[in-house]
């Protein structure tokens, strides 16, 4: 029994020391810095983003804060990390570089947070966050619009004009139509737009309202691809 409970101490002895007050205070920062990172995100997008991704940056920005206090400076225990994370499979859906770019951006505040290099943290916020504001699509360097393509079935009588004058002001900033033809054996009709949001408003809010409208029998919005 002895042996045993020596063993045990052993065991939860062997990682690197950090007391609990700088444990707690380096993961109240990557948490601090990930819901920034997240705001960011959201604050810099047309369409408001993917719905899940803010909720995983802060997520991100906490666990590799954690995980950084546990390589510590042990190089086989980073191989030996990075071999288990890289197992892992994120299943959040990155829809282009740009998620990808904000994802990157939480893991390096987590590790410099989790590393004790706030300062570094710091910086890379401020600029980082200045280099996201204006990258912003419609501002600053990057003018032109995150623009999907909005294909709406509706039925072969149905008037464009309740969703042109009506619904789409509310949402978009920009609407030009694409195409149409016909669906369902002749017996509706599929309207395509290319379009871009008005700030502060995502796909999800369109759908919701053109799905209200009479005669609609569905919507599609997907981004648009200019080579398509």
């Amino acid at each position: 029994m002895t042996n045993f409970v020596d063993q045990l101490k052993l065991a939860v002895q062997e990682g690197p020391e950090v007391s609990v007050t700088i444990l707690v205070t380096r993961l109240a920062l990557a948490f601090f810095f990930g819901i920034s990172v997240a705001w960011l995100y959201r604050s810099t997008r047309n369409d408001g983003g993917v719905d899940s991704l803010p909720a995983t940056l802060v997520l991100l920005a906490v666990l590799i804060g954690a995980v950084t206090q546990v390589i510590g400076e042990n190089v086989a225990r980073a191989f030996s990390l990075v071999g288990a994370l890289s197992i892992v499979r994120f299943r959040t859906v990155v829809r282009d570089t740009r998620d990808t770019a904000f994802v990157i951006f939480s893991v390096v505040l987590g590790m410099g947070v989790g590393s004790g290099h706030v300062d570094v943290a710091i910086t890379t916020l401020v600029i980082g966050g200045i280099a996201a504001w204006v990258m912003a699509p419609g501002r600053g360097i990057q003018s032109e619009l995150d623009e999907y393509e909005l294909r709406l079935k509706i039925g072969v009588g149905q008037e464009m004009e309740p969703f042109e004058r009506g619904v789409f002001p509310k949402y978009l900033k920009v609407w030009r139509s694409s195409g149409a033809s016909t669906a369902k054996q002749g017996s509706a009709l599929e309207v395509v737009w290319v379009v871009a949001f008005l700030p502060g408003h995502n796909a999800t809010g369109l759908v919701r309202e053109l799905n209200r409208q009479e005669g609609v029998q569905g919507v599609e919005i997907k981004p648009h691809d200019p080579s398509a």
